[in-house]
């Protein structure tokens, strides 16, 4: 593990250690109010992952800080996924100015083409599109069908997270694999 990734692990937990420790001394938990079962078979507190009923305003803000810093990992781990996984390696030869790429929007007297890679276009690429497109299908048909129906409720954050998760990857796969690797030079100046 790189040093600078630790030293970031470190102060995050600096961080939330307090915020948790305030936290945790908020608002007792509350009591839960259910369906009488003996009326109906709809179950809508029932959830994969077990959860409190209510939240003190502490905890929330803990929740939410570790979701935004969770945001920002998933964010950096795409981001490297797509420059390292599947472009080139640097020993590669790319089309340098002069060769045989002409994208003339971006070739103007202040700004050229310094590298160019063109897409990979494997067959893994095809195949990551294929499943999170069928996969973003099925979560899209699961949330229609939990709102069309007398089914349990509780299940659309989920439904509508495992659409989006699917969509946005879908979006790195196809940056990774379809889009060119594709380095400018620009001069600027201050005039």
């Amino acid at each position: 593990m790189r040093r600078n990734t630790i030293l970031i692990g470190l102060l995050i937990t600096a961080v939330l250690l307090p915020m948790w420790y305030v936290a945790l001394h908020g608002e007792p938990p509350s009591e839960e109010i259910a369906i009488d079962e003996s009326v109906s078979d709809i179950r809508p507190l029932e959830s994969p992952v077990e959860t409190p009923n209510k939240l003190s305003p502490s905890q929330v803000g803990v929740v939410v800080w570790v979701a935004l810093f969770g945001l920002v990992g998933v964010l950096t781990a795409a981001h490297q996924f797509m420059n390292r996984a599947v472009r080139p390696p640097d020993e590669a030869e790319p089309v340098t100015d002069g060769g045989t790429v002409s994208l003339p929007w971006l070739n103007t007297d202040h700004r050229w083409v310094v590298e160019y890679h063109d897409a990979s276009d494997a067959i893994e690429g095809l195949v990551a599109m294929s499943g999170l497109t069928v996969l973003s299908i099925v979560f899209a048909a699961l949330f229609t069908g939990e709102y069309l129906t007398l089914a349990r409720t509780q299940y659309f954050g989920l439904y509508a997270t495992g659409m989006f998760l699917s969509l946005a990857l879908s979006t790195v796969a196809y940056y990774a694999w379809f889009m060119p690797h594709v380095e400018v030079a620009e001069i600027r100046g201050h005039e």
